[in-house]
């Protein structure tokens, strides 16, 4: 365990490192089954796209001069005999081969048909139909390692030649909860506060690309034995990683460092020097069949928690999932429409959020243990040590994460 907090910048790297070294092996799923996971190797072409010469449209594959005399047709799904005189045509449906000799496709809606079975009309100027290879060619690089799997890829893959992928699943979460003054349920009042994590935290982890597999249980007693027990009984239950929320300092009633002493727990990242979210850690637990299970101890404070889970799990998990590890220099950045403070020797990520014109905004009630301001927010300035955000300044920002089809 150190005694100084980790830079902030060094803690992200820390966490992406931890993940991919807990990470099990890759595991290969039909492409129905791949939604939502990250591809362990890249996709490449293992045919050209597509893979020959294919219509666009309804109409007539013509060669040479017209008026053209029918000689045939053909679908989709067929190989086509040459066209090899001029002034003929075969009728071509929209996605079939076109036939070796074509010279121009005519479209149907441009073209008359006679009783006499030809067929005039006037080409357009372009071919209408694809090249083999317009798309990709075969043994291209599609999509790296560490993309994400949408319906749009497993479409892309199977075009490709794929029936299965190499993939990563998502890393199983729990959600543990410390604290006994925590209601789940009504108004904050009589000394119990109002539990704004538990429900929230399994949103963000699949924003973060993790599997919330484990539903947040009732609050865990301020005890060292409740603490062991609810952690051992999550690894039992098969997840791979486990997020806290509260008990990471050592008052009275935190027991999340004795708990982690108790079995086994080895440090990765042990307090950030980032504010809000200093005590945050993130440990590495042995768990079951010889597993490496990742605890994140998020702070009690929700602002200081949602900082935490971009500090430390985000990488942890992108790391875990194969996808590249994070980078400050990566960063979108923007330019600051008001001032934000710095933090002394610390980064400080400010809530900001954006204008029209795309501006940054330090949000007003963005106290730690405030959720107004985080409502409203796109996303954190990084304030660098020793510094501090005057209005022009361009700075990187974090966003907040958002699922796929999710608006900023």
């Amino acid at each position: 365990m150190t005694d100084r907090p980790t830079p902030w910048e060094a803690a992200v790297g820390a966490a992406w490192e931890a993940g991919r070294a807990a990470a099990p092996p890759a595991t290969t799923v039909e492409l129905p089954h791949a939604d939502g996971l990250v591809l362990a190797d890249g996709l490449v072409a293992q045919t050209d796209l597509p893979a020959f010469p294919t219509s666009s449209v309804d109409g007539w594959a013509v060669r040479g001069a017209g008026p053209w005399t029918i000689v045939g047709h053909v679908l989709a799904g067929e190989v086509p005999p040459p066209l090899i005189a001029d002034g003929t045509a075969m009728e071509i449906a929209t996605g079939a081969m076109v036939p070796t000799g074509t010279t121009a496709i005519v479209r149907v809606e441009n073209s008359t048909r006679t009783p006499e079975g030809r067929v005039t009309g006037e080409p357009r100027g372009r071919p209408e139909w694809r090249e083999p290879g317009e798309e990709a060619r075969a043994g291209d690089l599609i999509l790296s390692a560490g993309t994400a799997v949408t319906p749009g890829v497993i479409g892309l893959a199977a075009a490709c030649g794929y029936d299965t992928l190499p993939v990563r699943r998502r890393p199983r979460a729990a959600v543990l909860v410390f604290g006994d003054e925590l209601r789940t349920r009504g108004h904050s009042g009589q000394g119990k506060v109002r539990d704004a994590l538990g429900p929230s935290v399994p949103g963000w982890l699949r924003r973060l690309g993790a599997d919330p597999h484990v539903p947040p249980r009732e609050p865990v007693a301020d005890t060292l034995p409740a603490h062991v027990e609810a952690i051992s009984l999550a690894m039992a239950q098969g997840v791979d990683l486990i997020c806290t929320t509260g008990g990471t300092m050592r008052g009275p009633v935190d027991h999340l460092h004795p708990a982690l002493a108790k079995l086994g727990g080895e440090y990765v990242v042990n307090t950030v020097a980032v504010r809000p979210g200093f005590p945050m850690l993130l440990a590495v637990l042995p768990g079951p069949d010889s597993r490496r299970v990742l605890l994140a101890g998020l702070p009690g404070n929700p602002q200081s928690a949602v900082i935490a889970l971009l500090t430390l799990v985000a990488p942890a998990v992108a790391g875990w999932t194969g996808r590249p590890k994070p980078q400050l220099a990566t960063l979108p950045r923007a330019r600051l429409a008001t001032p934000v403070r710095g933090r002394g020797a610390d980064t400080h990520l400010a809530l900001v959020s954006r204008d029209a014109q795309g501006m940054l905004h330090a949000v007003p009630h963005a106290g730690s243990a405030m959720l107004r301001g985080l409502a409203g927010a796109i996303g954190f300035a990084v304030i660098p040590p020793g510094r501090t955000g005057a209005p022009g300044d361009e700075v990187p920002v974090v966003p907040l994460p958002l699922l796929p089809g999710e608006l900023p």
